[in-house]
């Protein structure tokens, strides 16, 4: 049986700042959300401003491959 393309996908979002100063000696992780998207609406990656516990502030984070 063929997998079914559903229209809301789950995906994880990673802070785009951690991951581009890798994991330095104040940070102890890489700050990661999951949520769900729309496919139709946003057929591209999906970036929002979350707060990142790592970094103590809000920074962009961009959605990831599985």
């Amino acid at each position: 049986m063929a997998k079914s393309k559903d229209v809301r996908v789950t995906v994880i979002l990673e802070c785009t700042s951690c991951v581009r100063n890798g994991v330095n000696k104040e940070s102890t992780g890489i700050s990661r959300y999951i949520t769900q998207k729309n496919r139709h609406n946003t057929p591209s990656r999906l970036e929002l401003r979350k707060f990142c516990p790592y970094c103590y502030k809000h920074t962009i984070h961009g959605e990831i491959k599985k």
